[in-house]
């Protein structure tokens, strides 16, 4: 499958010649792109924001939000060679591979604030501000973030819940009600498992938030909110890199949240827990 900017390549001649002018500049400066608006790259190359969309819609894009996405991801994989198979085929040394594994999961975060969709973001907030329990489950690499967000908000005080047993949470599901959360993490939204869960906690009456990628899954579709993650690695990989780096960033920005939300009203167990920690290294 050729990359974005072969494709872009590739059909400069059919394109018109303000649109080719986009399609030059992008191919000379495709790491700039992801971070630009349609203003700023209209300037550059010197077309109108019509002409951008117009370009975007030419070459097989819906928007140009999609179209930065799609070229963070090809930027992503195509130039460090790292989260596909082909790392194989490289002499990397294990220094080679630190700094090229810096380069993924920075570019995998800055990547989120095009995917992310602010209302989505705060209607998530508000939802578990309130919420009694807050239940998060994620299979494989996405487990990561659900351990770590059952972690970080049972330091607020949420009676906050995880397992990697299917039928603990199956048998847990029933017990939740409208005043519930249910967090759903899949990068590719059409997991087997999360999906039973999220529309079983879902005819409960339970909130289901989806962090998954912005791909219009199964997962994307059923939730009741959506913060959505970019696409920065193929479903047939190696491991999970950049994905749970996404993963992570958006349940640090929702912990974050809430805690400054409750603001002082923790500060106290805080403190109390920091003292027994201190005492026992005594």
């Amino acid at each position: 499958m050729k990359s974005l900017l072969t494709k872009i390549e590739l059909d400069l001649e059919q394109l018109s010649a303000a649109e080719r002018r986009i399609g030059e500049y992008i191919i000379q400066q495709p790491d700039a792109i992801p971070h630009m608006t349609t203003k700023e790259l209209s300037e550059k190359a010197g077309v109108s924001e019509a002409t951008i969309i117009r370009f975007c819609k030419s070459i097989g894009m819906g928007s140009f939000k999609s179209f930065k996405l799609a070229l963070m991801k090809d930027l992503t994989l195509t130039d460090t060679n790292l989260t596909d198979f082909s790392v194989l085929q490289q002499k990397d040394s294990p220094y080679d591979l630190f700094h090229k594994v810096i380069h993924v999961n920075k570019s995998a975060i800055e990547s989120c604030a095009d995917s992310m969709d602010r209302k989505e973001l705060v209607q998530a907030v508000d939802a578990m501000k309130g919420a009694n329990k807050i239940v998060f489950f994620g299979v494989g690499g996405s487990s990561t973030a659900a351990v770590d967000a059952q972690y970080k908000f049972m330091r607020l005080g949420y009676q906050s819940i995880t397992s990697l047993d299917f039928h603990y949470m199956l048998s847990l599901i029933p017990h939740l009600t409208e005043n519930d959360v249910f967090v759903a993490i899949s990068m590719s939204g059409r997991t087997k498992d999360v999906l039973e869960l999220s529309r079983f906690a879902k005819k409960r009456g339970a909130k289901v938030i989806a962090i998954t990628n912005l791909n219009k899954s199964p997962l994307y579709k059923e939730a009741d909110i959506r913060l959505c993650t970019p696409n920065v690695e193929q479903d047939f990989r190696s491991g999970s890199i950049a994905s749970r780096m996404t993963q992570l960033t958006v349940v640090d920005t929702l912990y974050m949240s809430v805690f400054h939300h409750l603001g002082e009203k923790v500060l106290q167990q805080y403190y109390d827990a920091r003292s027994e920690m201190e005492s026992l290294r005594r």
